[in-house]
């Protein structure tokens, strides 16, 4: 049984469809990149996986054990967030709110999880240390250290390299690729980095005007769409 299970999916603002006829779904242990265009509705997919927005019609399902609460995310940053004035730990440890409800403070368990996390991304020397004097690099990890704390099942991750120099990009994509092969974690991921695509991915979706769906990185590679935006050809849908 697939984890989520997305059926003629459309998505947009106001009324207006940016991506229509959507349908894929994806299985526990998966690493899907969700690729194409500005504009395509990449970002407006992650938003209505996470219940922030409503599909303008078709269906999002989880399965297989997930629940919608279990799904860890690690947004696009803004310059404000970049600049937040908190610890590390404090940051980490909001990860849990999901399961903490009305208690206004977190348990042992949380606080050890929170702990752990750090320590599996390497960041726990800096605990005490403010977020926003770290570098892009650590700031990132810090985040997915966040949302592992919302999750061991699933990762939603918008172009999380962005801004980030060529050495913080590949240490993280690093961690991600660990996170999916060692610990099972299902990866879905916004980019626009080919190179990685084909590195990392397990399946690719492409949202485009007629969105494609390849059940595996190899069968994206191969097809026309796929060349041409590993620039080997031009794009026909």
């Amino acid at each position: 049984m697939a984890q989520l299970t997305c059926t003629d999916l459309t998505l947009g603002y106001e009324g207006v469809p940016v991506v229509t006829h959507l349908s894929f779904s994806v299985e526990a242990g998966a690493y899907l990149y969700i690729v194409g265009e500005n504009g395509s509705g990449k970002s407006t997919l992650m938003k209505a996986i996470l219940r922030l927005k409503a599909p303008m019609s078709g269906t999002i399902e989880t399965g297989d054990g997930l629940h919608p609460d279990e799904i860890g995310y690690l947004p696009q940053q803004t310059a404000v967030q970049r600049d937040f004035p908190a610890s590390v730990e404090e940051i980490v440890r909001s990860g849990c709110l999901n399961r903490s409800g009305f208690r206004p403070f977190y348990s042992k368990r949380e606080k050890a999880l929170a702990v752990r996390n750090m320590e599996r991304l390497g960041i726990a020397h800096l605990a005490k240390c403010c977020y926003r004097e770290l570098s892009g690099g650590q700031q990132q990890r810090v985040l997915l250290a966040r949302a592992l704390c919302a999750t061991q099942k699933m990762l939603l991750l918008d172009e999380p390299v962005t801004g980030l120099d060529p050495k913080a990009q590949t240490e993280l994509y690093e961690l991600i690729a660990e996170l999916n092969k060692r610990d099972g974690i299902t990866i879905l991921m916004v980019s626009h980095d080919m190179e990685a695509t084909a590195k990392y991915a397990s399946q690719v979706l492409h949202i485009s005007k007629t969105p494609l769906y390849f059940e595996s990185k190899e069968a994206y590679l191969q097809s026309k769409i796929g060349q041409a935006y590993m620039g080997e050809g031009t794009v026909e849908t």
